[in-house]
């Protein structure tokens, strides 16, 4: 209960922090399976948290999406979880692509390369910074 008061976590996070400390998987896969019943626990709520929160940060769907997989949110959770954010991607990835690198064009191809890896390192698609314009 302690891990879920300070914050949400997935079912997958809880259960490889669970069997750290305790070692019999059935026990976790039944505690588990109780949070899930009593609503203390949802992958749900938790994917929506998540895409809120790495949003916030300046990350954008690509690298959101994937970070959500490898926590174990089912795609149908993590579907669900973009569809009721209320995310501009494509006016959040301006606003990273200006606080990184200001109003001024990229000098040439080697700048313009750099600043496009780094948006897609942060989760961008290239045609959401106008990496062509």
């Amino acid at each position: 209960m302690n891990l879920l008061a300070r914050r949400e976590h997935s079912s997958w996070e809880l259960r490889r922090k669970l069997l750290k400390r305790f070692p019999d998987p059935a026990l976790v896969d039944e505690q588990l399976q109780r949070l899930v019943e009593e609503n203390l626990q949802s992958d749900s709520r938790y994917a929506e948290g998540y895409v809120r929160q790495r949003s916030s940060r300046g990350y954008g769907p690509v690298r959101v999406r994937q970070e959500m997989r490898e926590r174990g949110i089912a795609e149908a959770d993590i579907a669900v979880a973009f569809e009721t954010a209320a995310v501009d991607w494509r006016r959040l990835a301006v606003e990273v692509y200006r606080k990184k690198f200001g109003a001024a064009e990229p000098g040439d191809v080697k700048e313009r390369a750099r600043r496009s890896r780094f948006m897609q390192y942060r989760g961008f698609r290239s045609d959401d910074f106008g990496a062509d314009d």
